[in-house]
């Protein structure tokens, strides 16, 4: 499998909202910088994990669509939006963000990602 088609199935995956899947992904030394509008997050391993978890007990359904991804030596840089189905409400889909993230990839796993995201 190339490094783009391992990006392509962890957003494909459940992986955003269980924690349990995101660990099939993670590298044990992975960072990631995201700037959102609340500014610069840094994140880690257990930091992501617990980020998963938090949206497992608000949303039912996660769904990422894809608009671009480009592989390049260790990198892939994804364009998506995430949307969500929340346990209130599990029929309506909502935009949750836009993202453009870039992943470099160590051993398999994701190692080092850059990421940027705009709520809808």
């Amino acid at each position: 499998m190339s490094i783009k088609e391992f990006v392509q199935r962890f957003y494909k995956s459940d992986a955003l909202i269980d924690s349990e899947i995101m660990k099939i992904y993670l590298h044990p030394e992975v960072k990631l910088e995201w700037h959102s509008t609340k500014g610069l997050i840094e994140m880690d391993y257990d930091s992501m994990l617990d980020m998963a978890n938090e949206l497992g007990r608000a949303y039912v359904r996660s769904k990422v669509r894809m608009s671009h991804i480009i592989e390049e030596d260790d990198l892939v840089s994804v364009r998506y939006s995430h949307f969500v189905k929340t346990i209130e409400n599990p029929r309506e889909e909502m935009l949750l963000a836009h993202f453009t993230a870039i992943w470099q990839i160590k051993d398999d796993k994701l190692y080092r990602g850059y990421q940027m995201s705009q709520f809808s």
